[in-house]
């Protein structure tokens, strides 16, 4: 069920990345289930699922809908999670196996055809970052943290120098890494974040 429920959720957060869920507007669950040709169980547990992480609202007797994107929100979204990956990166150790799997999503985000891959791919090297980290309390809170972040970032995706400073500063992050260097690395990390929330304060900025 977890297969479908998933699905569902990256099904929607695609729409939400191509501007065909509007701002404001209910989500048919009916719709959606005939749509993807699912059960409406794990279309309720995918709304769900993006209700917990704020991507979508719930409005009583209205069902979900997608909300405005809020300044205040962002910042502190990027602001905590920054912190809590840093926080997360300094308990972690790299074998060379593992930084060669950074390589390798490194080469995933750089090779992806559309703004949506390389959206995802970005996130999944951070995944990937943090995938030996002991903590799966914190992984689980930055897990659902990122989940709201990949609803603000579908309107930066398709700025092509945002996504050359993200290789960038990926690259960095990397070498940092190879050189056994974890604060610097941390420090990186944190800039990243940062780096992407200025770009959505600009986009935000200029949507309204």
């Amino acid at each position: 069920m977890s297969i479908l429920r998933n699905r569902v959720r990256d099904h929607l957060l695609k729409q939400i990345h191509k501007g065909k869920l509007e701002i404001g507007k209910s989500i048919n669950l009916a719709e959606l289930s005939r749509t993807l040709n699912v059960s409406v169980t794990p279309v309720r547990e995918a709304l769900s699922q993006l209700e917990y992480a704020k991507v979508i609202r719930a409005i009583p007797n209205s069902g979900f809908v997608v909300p405005r994107l809020s300044k205040n929100e962002a910042m502190d979204l990027y602001g905590i999670t920054a912190q809590l990956e840093m926080m997360a990166l300094e308990s972690v150790s790299f074998s060379e196996n593992e930084i060669a799997r950074l390589r390798s999503q490194y080469q995933t985000m750089s090779q992806a055809t559309n703004s949506f891959d390389q959206l995802k791919a970005r996130f999944r090297f951070h995944d990937e970052l943090l995938l030996n980290c002991g903590n799966m309390v914190l992984v689980q809170i930055l897990d659902n943290l990122k989940l709201r972040l990949l609803f603000y970032e579908h309107f930066v995706a398709m700025d092509m120098d945002f996504h050359q400073l993200m290789m960038n500063q990926h690259e960095a992050m990397i070498q940092a890494i190879e050189e056994n260097n974890t604060p610097t690395a941390c420090l990186i990390v944190k800039m990243n974040w940062m780096a992407v929330l200025d770009h959505v304060m600009r986009q935000i900025g200029n949507s309204t």
